[in-house]
């Protein structure tokens, strides 16, 4: 009986710390770039085969990178013409393909993750400034001595009247 309850325990647990892994952003964020990462994948296989290679291909005489094979073994048949043994190649214009995939994808990482970096160091340094000066606007301050209020003649005399007239009052209170 305790076994049961001690498994649904584990289970509820298992269950609830994977839909907090699965909630939390930095999961969403890693599956939304997986995504994005296949489709830009197949962007670049579709950019190298369909647009960069052909070009090349006509500038070295007509060739078609996907054809480039060192045959080790060449395939052997019967006198019926059926294939006995299948051909051995090397199929190197297609790694050639692969490995420009592969550069164009790296440098275009590069190229966005050194765009995300600089903005988020230019982020800080600026954050940094603003700390600074509002810091040293604040010693500023705290330096400064207040500085002596000039009141108004006009002030002074209404003030000079109001404790005259207090003296006056407090007077006529000690003879009575």
């Amino acid at each position: 009986m305790k076994s049961k309850k001690r498994t649904k325990r584990k289970a509820k647990t298992f269950i609830g710390g994977f839909k907090d892994f699965i909630t939390k952003g930095n999961i969403i964020d890693l599956a939304i770039g997986v995504i994005i990462g296949g489709a830009f994948s197949k962007i670049v296989t579709s950019l190298v085969n369909d647009i960069i290679m052909p070009p090349i291909g006509v500038l070295l005489g007509g060739v078609d990178f996907r054809d480039l094979v060192w045959q080790i073994k060449a395939e052997e048949t019967n006198s019926l013409g059926e294939v006995i043994n299948a051909a051995v190649d090397i199929r190197y214009g297609n790694f050639i393909m692969i490995i420009l995939e592969f550069l164009i994808i790296g440098f275009t990482i590069y190229a966005v993750l050194t765009l995300v970096i600089r903005r988020r160091e230019f982020i800080k340094k600026i954050e940094a400034q603003e700390k600074a000066e509002l810091e040293a606007q604040q010693k500023k301050e705290e330096k400064e001595e207040p500085k002596e209020v000039v009141v108004p003649e006009d002030i002074l005399l209404l003030r000079e009247i109001r404790d005259t007239l207090k003296q006056e009052k407090g007077n006529k209170n000690d003879k009575w």
